[in-house]
């Protein structure tokens, strides 16, 4: 049977790249098995060493959940990238120019995303330094409130007057943050005037009396009053009680308003100051 002559040239061809092929898996077998080897234990151990990283971050109490899975993702992807790139490094693939256009990508992300990217810093550091946890009251520059959730990206506070704050970060991170709930125990401290001609041991005792009746008064360290300063007009003594910290606000009024009824019915007078007079202007 004669065949075409282009039939009989692709058939030609089609042996030539068989015979290539085989030459080539005989020639690169060993290298061959070799990287399948390497990627079979190399998924295997990403697979242990990345399920151990998770259990261990989860397990820690150090570390909040969030963190813990985004740490152990972390992980478990660089472990993959050594995998790939030992494999390629198998096959005789010139593994440098594959990590440096790696890098460059990163470099180029990075730059993309540096204020998301710091805000994910800031958020990683805030769950495990924890300045703060959910439930408790926070003061950090402009924002004060109950902090509501703490992401990698935004945390989400309730603020005293009711409203609804999410913020940055990295907003939180530089800035001191003042933590109303973490210690147990608070100092309430007041401070008021009265007359010169006024008897100072009544009205340390009075405000001793009244600190005394308070059941959220604290025994130790117990209450202190003394006078705190002798002014133009006016004796300024003050009175200090520790109380637990979820009870300050509402102790610190109840004291403040307790003191100035006590004051009136003992005839105690607490002195109106008088205002700066402007400074004349300047001409």
């Amino acid at each position: 049977m004669n065949l075409p002559k282009q039939t009989i040239s692709e058939i030609r061809s089609e042996f030539t790249l068989a015979a290539q092929a085989l030459d080539w898996l005989r020639d690169n077998l060993a290298d061959l098995v070799g990287a399948l080897l390497v990627l079979l234990i190399g998924v295997v151990l990403a697979r242990l060493l990345s399920r151990a990283a998770d259990r261990a971050l989860t397990r820690s109490e150090r570390i909040e959940p969030t963190v813990a899975k985004f740490l152990s993702n972390i992980i478990k992807y660089a472990l993959w990238v050594v995998v790939v790139i030992t494999v390629l490094t198998q096959f005789g693939v010139q593994t440098t120019s594959i990590i440096t256009a790696l890098g460059g990508l990163a470099l180029a992300v990075g730059l993309a995303l540096q204020g998301t990217l710091s805000n994910v810093a800031a958020g990683v550091m805030i769950l495990i330094q924890r300045p703060f946890r959910v439930g408790e009251t926070i003061s950090a520059g402009s924002v004060n409130g109950t902090v509501e959730a703490i992401g990698l990206f935004t945390t989400e506070v309730h603020q005293l007057d009711g409203v609804y704050v999410m913020v940055p970060n990295n907003e939180l991170w530089n800035k001191p943050v003042v933590n109303f709930s973490r210690m147990p125990t608070r100092r309430f401290e007041l401070l008021l005037g009265i007359a010169y001609e006024d008897d100072l041991r009544v009205a340390r005792k009075a405000m001793l009396e009244l600190a005394a009746g308070d059941a959220r008064v604290l025994a130790e360290p117990p209450p202190v009053a003394f006078v705190a300063s002798l002014g133009d007009n006016a004796v300024r003594i003050g009175l200090r009680v520790w109380c637990a910290s979820g009870d300050y606000l509402a102790l610190s009024w109840a004291l403040t308003e307790a003191v100035k009824l006590r004051f009136d019915h003992l005839g105690l007078t607490i002195p109106v100051l008088a205002a700066p007079a402007a400074a004349a202007p300047v001409r």
